[in-house]
């Protein structure tokens, strides 16, 4: 299908290549982005002094000259605004305050001592509050919210199921916009997590990624040509609930040897070694101080993550796996048995040019690639496929 526009729909498009281009690759010229979108340095000119205007972007200068008057350099106005990125886990709210590029300004959490509905949102909301308070002072204020959730979202934020929490049909952005008067983007937790290792992680310029999001269950995050593949109606990704034991343990979802059972925190209170802790963080401790048990776990764990990795490379055939998610932080003692089953198992060409690698941005990447959601939604990523 052909797509036309007006005049006003190509300016449109062309501010926001010209806006994106600084985000992703300032300091830069004006001549540099006309060399790099192609748009003539007219329309550059103009697009910029719009930009300015809206203190989306900043002049400082001057830069290297190639000859002639030096340049003024073009800046993206990171702190143009604030974005907070929420990531609801089984066992804890995490929460965080982001300028316009990803940094951090603020973090929070909370421990969740149960999955009631009533009880979970006025946690959430009291998070949100407290982080616009600390919010700084900028031209447009807290301009979004992104929440990743453990669980399926269709494309009106609404959380259809989440079998870890026990929610069916919650209209949570609904309630969110309904309460803070502010966009909201709702997303599944491993989608969010593989926009934040795309954009500021260990994956950008990477075409074909499964991020694997490993803590209280585990989800995949599919990126396929540089773009987040959700399926038919929105719902891939839920390889937590692929079945690797086909007479295993029942699982919430209603099935049974679920991947997630075997290779994430569930596992820990059901282990048929002795754990001294059930948080990844404290069997990290002990695993780091030697303690036999919680290095046996850990081993076991490793190896049924990579059946299921395994699984997903022969299904895919990705250049990069990344495992995030809070069980990132144990890579010392999950990544040697992890690669080990892979190497063993994999089909021999799925294995060449093959990067696995943890989260550079550990817990942190759903929660920094839910507020990268919530910015594109401000900033407008428009893009016409022809």
């Amino acid at each position: 299908m052909k797509v036309t526009g007006d005049q006003a729909l190509v300016k449109k498009i062309n501010k926001s290549i010209v806006l994106h281009t600084i985000r992703r690759n300032s300091p830069l010229s004006r001549a540099k982005v006309s060399e790099m979108t192609g748009l003539n340095k007219a329309t550059v000119s103009n697009l910029v002094a719009e930009l300015c205007a809206q203190e989306l972007v900043t002049e400082v200068g001057p830069g290297q000259s190639s000859g002639g008057r030096k340049p003024l350099m073009l800046h993206f106005n990171s702190m143009a605004g604030s974005v907070i990125g929420i990531e609801l886990r089984v066992k804890q709210l995490t929460a965080v305050l982001c300028d316009l590029s990803g940094g951090i300004l603020f973090e929070s959490d909370f421990s969740l001592d149960n999955h009631a509905l009533p009880y979970v949102l006025e946690r959430m909301k009291k998070t949100i509050s407290d982080l616009i308070d600390k919010a700084p002072e900028s031209p447009y204020g807290i301009v979004g919210i992104g929440v990743g959730v453990p669980g399926m979202v269709d494309e009106n934020g609404v959380v259809l199921f989440a079998p870890n929490l026990g929610w069916e049909m919650v209209d949570l952005r609904g309630i969110l916009e309904a309460e803070f008067a502010v966009p909201v983007t709702i997303d599944n937790e491993a989608n969010a997590g593989a926009q934040g290792e795309l954009n500021f992680g260990a994956a950008k310029d990477v075409r074909h990624l499964l991020y694997i999001s490993a803590g209280s269950g585990i989800g995949s995050g599919i990126i396929i040509g540089g773009e987040l593949y959700k399926g038919a109606r929105g719902y891939a990704g839920e390889t937590g609930h692929m079945t690797i034991e086909a007479q295993g343990k029942p699982c919430s979802c209603g099935s049974r040897g679920c991947w997630e059972l075997y290779a994430s925190e569930k596992t820990y209170d059901h282990s048929e070694f002795s754990l001294p802790a059930h948080t990844t963080q404290e069997l990290v401790r002990y695993a780091a101080a030697g303690q036999e048990d919680a290095l046996r776990h850990f081993s076991s764990m490793g190896e049924y993550l990579g059946i299921g990795v395994t699984n997903l490379i022969n299904s895919f055939n990705p250049e990069l796996i990344v495992i995030g998610g809070a069980l990132s932080e144990a890579e010392a003692w999950l990544g040697e048995p992890l690669r080990r089953v892979v190497a063993e198992r994999t089909l021999p060409y799925h294995k060449q040019q093959l990067e696995i690698t943890f989260s550079k941005l550990g817990s942190r990447g759903t929660m920094i690639g839910a507020g990268f959601s919530a910015v594109m939604h401000f900033l407008g990523d428009i893009r016409v496929t022809v």
